[in-house]
């Protein structure tokens, strides 16, 4: 994740001046990273694996700022509720579950699917705010000078 991050923001910093950033978010779980599903029956294969379990959501986030780079991975767990198939069913039907990873947004109809986060939220989102805040504290008002 995180050389996916590096990568993304490397291609951001070639067409862009000053500070860029680059994240990629994956879900883990069991060892197994669940990236993007590839289609409907993937991404009913993938909520009935997340079906009452907790997983952990990983994020690398990447700065770049004129060569200079700051980085880390940010990690929540998030546990989902039991998800009966016709619950499944349901959400893989509102196509909120494609370029996801996990194959679900827990920003809209996903929420229905979670029972708790321990963590950021926002790293669940896609964006680990804490983390990028921690790393570049300039972007808060009265925050330090880059």
């Amino acid at each position: 994740m995180l050389e996916n991050a590096r990568r993304k923001a490397a291609a951001a910093a070639a067409a862009h001046e000053g500070l860029v950033l680059g994240v990629d978010t994956e879900v883990l779980i069991d060892g197994e990273l669940l990236g993007k599903a590839a289609g409907p029956d993937e991404a009913r294969a993938f909520l009935e694996r997340l079906s009452g379990r907790t997983h952990t959501v990983v994020s690398g986030l990447c700065l770049l700022d004129a060569g200079r780079e700051r980085s880390g991975l940010a990690c929540t767990a998030v546990t989902f509720r039991a998800l009966p198939e016709p619950r499944r069913d349901w959400y893989v039907a509102t196509g909120e579950w494609r370029d996801r990873a996990g194959a679900y947004a827990v920003q809209g109809h996903g929420a229905a699917l979670v029972e708790r986060i321990e963590g950021d939220y926002w790293n669940v989102v896609g964006l680990p705010v804490a983390l990028l805040l921690d790393l570049a504290p300039e972007l808060l008002p009265g925050g330090p000078a880059a």
